[in-house]
């Protein structure tokens, strides 16, 4: 008989546990819940990337190479690891050599998923 009252107290603790994670708890939960309702916080916001411009040959689009420093798994070596993306460029603006951020955007063709921001330094 003492098992029997020491599952039921178990299963009331859980019962309680799961009511207030689906949200049937009172005052502050609720209340943090308009609170997140009231600013959309995206998940999955869009990467940004900063880089050079190398090739503005196509039109509209341009090549721009991003270089990450990344520390090697099992050596601890600091490896330069370079990525060329190419981006849409509407204005055909970019010059090569130019310091520019880019963000991620819906595909736009074959290649290109990324759009300039922002042109952050002009080449000389």
């Amino acid at each position: 008989m003492p098992e029997d009252a020491i599952v039921e107290s178990e299963v009331e603790a859980t019962g309680a546990a799961t009511g207030a994670a689906t949200g049937s708890a009172t005052g502050s939960a609720t209340g943090a819940a308009a609170a997140a309702a009231a600013e959309p916080v995206r998940p999955n916001r869009r990467k940004f990337r900063e880089g050079t411009v190398t090739s503005v040959a196509m039109d509209k689009t341009a090549v721009v190479e991003v270089v990450d420093h990344v520390r090697h798994r099992k050596y601890g070596k600091i490896i330069r690891r370079t990525k060329k993306l190419y981006v849409h460029d509407a204005t055909n603006d970019l010059n090569k050599g130019d310091k520019v951020r880019v963000s991620e955007t819906r595909p736009i063709s074959k290649l290109k998923r990324w759009r300039v921001e922002q042109v952050l330094e002009r080449a000389k």
